[in-house]
């Protein structure tokens, strides 16, 4: 039977087999045993040593090496990551999840990207796991997880406080009598079967709850205390001297597995590539017709969604991360502006200058939408920018297209461009690609039949654009209508 912590390494059974670790000396040495494991899974593919873990650092880097590349890489090969649903590594596997928690504890703390993705990945994999286990089976770990998480057999919802706050779990997920979490099947047959007419309670179990719901909320619990133990290893860390070294370099190497270039994941080719875009001072020759139109001032009905929904997460994410979309890692601002000075001098003024542009100004008579525009950017509803409260809301991504169409349709003033995309930031990065583009290729190609480009003269323009010029901004809505 697969022991429980393969799943919850965080669980009494997982705590002991790092009791009998003792001490982190060891660690890196290499485990025959560990390598025996994973050449002997019948599933694995290996296509040379270094793809096998030879001890415990080796695995905890694998972990997150096999989420970034799942989630990113257009030609992952699961195969070569068979050995993390084999239980035979339960043992290194538990060491190498309290290892990577205790590295990005000491290192980055409770909000950083390096925990999120942890967070992430052993929410991925304990649902990876429990897909390899025969139904019968996943459903006696599900079970026995749940009966440890929830110590109550009556749990009122507000236990999943955290849950809901950190969003891991919406309150619509649940099924509730009276505040009370409904997971078993006679509970439930007992409390709502005679209320469920000319539909079969069995059916309607099953369809609600079943085993879904179980093993969601039993990912999420576990992800939340994954979060929580992070948490409590960096405000330890904060006490101590001097963190042990070996966590320092593990988390070093933590950054260099998350930060691993794109490109090496399939993004250097395709329509409107060339690899990532970097984050840069912002060209407002660039923008699409919807920004330019913003940063004029509305002068009707929609300031405050025009300011607050569109504009403040277009400027956001164009000036700190552009590349959002292909990426496809959630990140929060201070990931890409730590002292938060690049938000304070150049993103929060431009988004203000659009809105006292506006008729009558914004701000003016609707003071409170300087929280709201904090609040998009991913802290809280609060009237300034802080570290603490950060993570309280979300920073919202930019508004596609067809929402602008339906919600702001005064902005949409489509161009040629226009017609090829589906989000105004990518018709920002579509732009700024081919400046870029331009710099490398000869100019006399692009003198005459170029309708899709911009040619050397608005190039040269774009590398020296003035943010916030209004004048230059109409002047150019007519030069480059065509794009």
């Amino acid at each position: 039977m697969v022991s429980i912590s393969f799943l919850n390494p965080l669980s009494p059974e997982g705590k002991d087999i790092v009791r009998e670790l003792g001490s982190l000396e060891g660690i890196s040495q290499d485990s025959p045993h560990l390598r025996s494991i994973v050449t002997h899974n019948p599933s694995q593919e290996i296509l040379d040593d270094g793809e096998i873990p030879s001890n415990f650092l080796e695995l905890a880097l694998k972990r997150l090496e096999w989420y970034i590349k799942k989630k990113h890489d257009r030609e992952f090969n699961g195969r070569r990551y068979a050995y993390l649903s084999d239980d035979k590594i339960t043992k290194y596997d538990v060491i190498s999840f309290y290892l990577l928690c205790q590295a990005i504890g000491v290192k980055y703390g409770p909000n950083s990207r390096e925990t999120r993705v942890m967070v992430e990945s052993q929410g991925d994999l304990i649902n990876e796991r429990l897909g390899k286990l025969h139904a019968h089976e996943s459903r006696f770990m599900v079970e026995k997880s749940l009966q440890m998480l929830l110590s109550d057999d009556q749990v009122h919802w507000t236990f999943f406080e955290e849950l809901l706050s950190s969003r891991k779990i919406r309150l619509t997920d649940l099924v509730l009598d009276q505040g009370e979490l409904i997971l078993e099947q006679e509970d439930f047959l007992e409390r709502f079967g005679p209320k469920i007419k000319q539909r079969n309670p069995l059916s309607m179990y099953q369809l609600l709850i079943g085993d879904e719901l179980k093993e969601l909320i039993m990912i999420k619990l576990i992800m939340q205390e994954t979060e929580d133990y992070i948490k409590q290893v960096h405000e330890k860390a904060e006490k101590m001297v001097e963190p042990n070294p070996i966590l320092l370099e593990l988390a070093e190497q933590v950054s260099e597995v998350l930060s691993e270039p794109m490109q090496s994941y399939g993004y250097g080719s395709g329509r409107g590539g060339g690899g990532p875009l970097k984050a840069g001072p912002l060209n407002n020759l660039a923008f699409p017709p919807c920004v330019k139109k913003a940063l004029e001032g509305i002068k009707s009905g929609g300031r405050n969604d025009a300011i607050v929904l569109f504009m403040t997460p277009f400027v956001s994410y164009a000036r700190l991360y552009p590349d959002v979309f292909r990426m496809n890692i959630t990140k929060r601002v201070s990931d890409q502006d730590p002292n938060l000075e690049i938000t304070e001098n150049e993103v929060l003024p431009l988004i203000y200058e659009a809105a006292q542009r506006c008729v009558p100004p914004l701000f003016d008579d609707q003071p409170q939408e300087k929280v709201n525009i904090n609040a998009k950017l991913g802290f809280g509803m609060h009237s300034s920018l802080k570290m603490e409260h950060e993570g309280e809301t979300t920073w919202y991504t930019p508004m596609s297209c067809e929402k602008i169409k339906l919600h702001l349709p005064h902005l949409c003033k489509p161009d040629d461009v226009c017609k090829k995309i589906g989000n105004p930031l990518s018709y920002y990065n579509r732009r700024i690609w081919e400046v870029n583009n331009l710099e490398t290729e000869d100019p006399e190609a692009h003198e005459e039949g170029n309708s899709g480009k911009i040619n050397n003269t608005k190039a040269s323009e774009i590398q020296n654009g003035n943010i916030g010029d209004t004048k230059s901004n109409e002047s150019n809505d007519t030069n480059d209508g065509s794009a």
